[in-house]
């Protein structure tokens, strides 16, 4: 089996041009995990025919609600009606575990009674270390985004092959480390010509283009604005439902 990337969802946080918020499913030989599981994401599965129950672990950049408030919708669908019962991991930065809860309590309030038959494992990912979360080898960088958020950029490596990506973030001195030789390096691109603060833009990604040596690059987290030019650029950029074997 080889590894595959499926952009579930690839919009920004307003669903912008009628994208769903960031959720990057990953297709590997005894896994299959998500990058991110924005708010939209179980709709997103579904619109794709692809089940929550499959999906062994998710890793997440940081807790903004278009890359991790899907995850109580998931956990109660997976308790109530979907009748999980395989194990999944749930991985992130500093404080992930004590966020989530947070994050239920206020989307799905009550839900913190409920028993699940099936083993969660919360991970906080250190960063500059590799972290196993089953066979994907899981190295976070840090990044320049909402503080509050534990922002961090990510690269994994599974089945001999990699995929970095920045997550939401301000160009940073790690990101030549972060794509280096990857397979596949997703860079958010969030607007054409205007510098938005916290993350990255057009004008970023040509400014350090020759800063990249990634095999593959596709840009994604797009804005109107952006939307709006996406002819006009040579990078792929992705769109919900885009598959990229590997």
């Amino acid at each position: 089996m080889s590894v595959s990337v499926t952009f579930v969802g690839s919009g920004d946080s307003f669903g912008s041009g009628g994208r769903f918020n960031t959720c990057i499913l990953v297709d590997a030989p005894h896994i299959r995990f998500c990058i991110d599981f924005g708010a939209s994401s179980l709709i997103a599965l579904e619109r794709l025919g692809i089940p929550h129950n499959s999906i062994d672990a998710i890793l997440l950049t940081h807790l903004h609600g278009d890359h991790c408030g899907g995850i109580p919708f998931l956990l109660v669908d997976a308790m109530l009606a979907a009748k999980r019962d395989r194990p999944l991991t749930i991985a992130g930065p500093r404080d992930t575990s004590e966020r989530l809860k947070t994050v239920a309590a206020a989307m799905m309030p009550g839900m913190d009674v409920m028993v699940p038959k099936f083993p969660i494992t919360y991970l906080d990912l250190p960063v500059y270390r590799t972290c196993d979360v089953g066979p994907v080898g899981v190295t976070t960088f840090p990044a320049i985004h909402t503080q509050a958020t534990n922002p961090t950029s990510m690269r994994v490596e599974v089945a001999n092959k990699v995929i970095a990506y920045t997550g939401d973030s301000e160009w940073t001195e790690h990101m030549p480390a972060l794509a280096d030789g990857a397979d596949l390096f997703i860079a958010e691109c969030y607007f054409f010509r205007k510098q938005v603060r916290f993350h990255l833009n057009y004008p970023d990604i040509v400014t350090h283009k020759h800063e990249i040596r990634a095999k593959r690059t596709v840009l994604t987290h797009l804005g109107r604005e952006m939307l709006a030019n996406i002819d006009s650029v040579p990078e792929q950029c992705a769109y919900d439902g885009l598959v990229i074997p590997l």
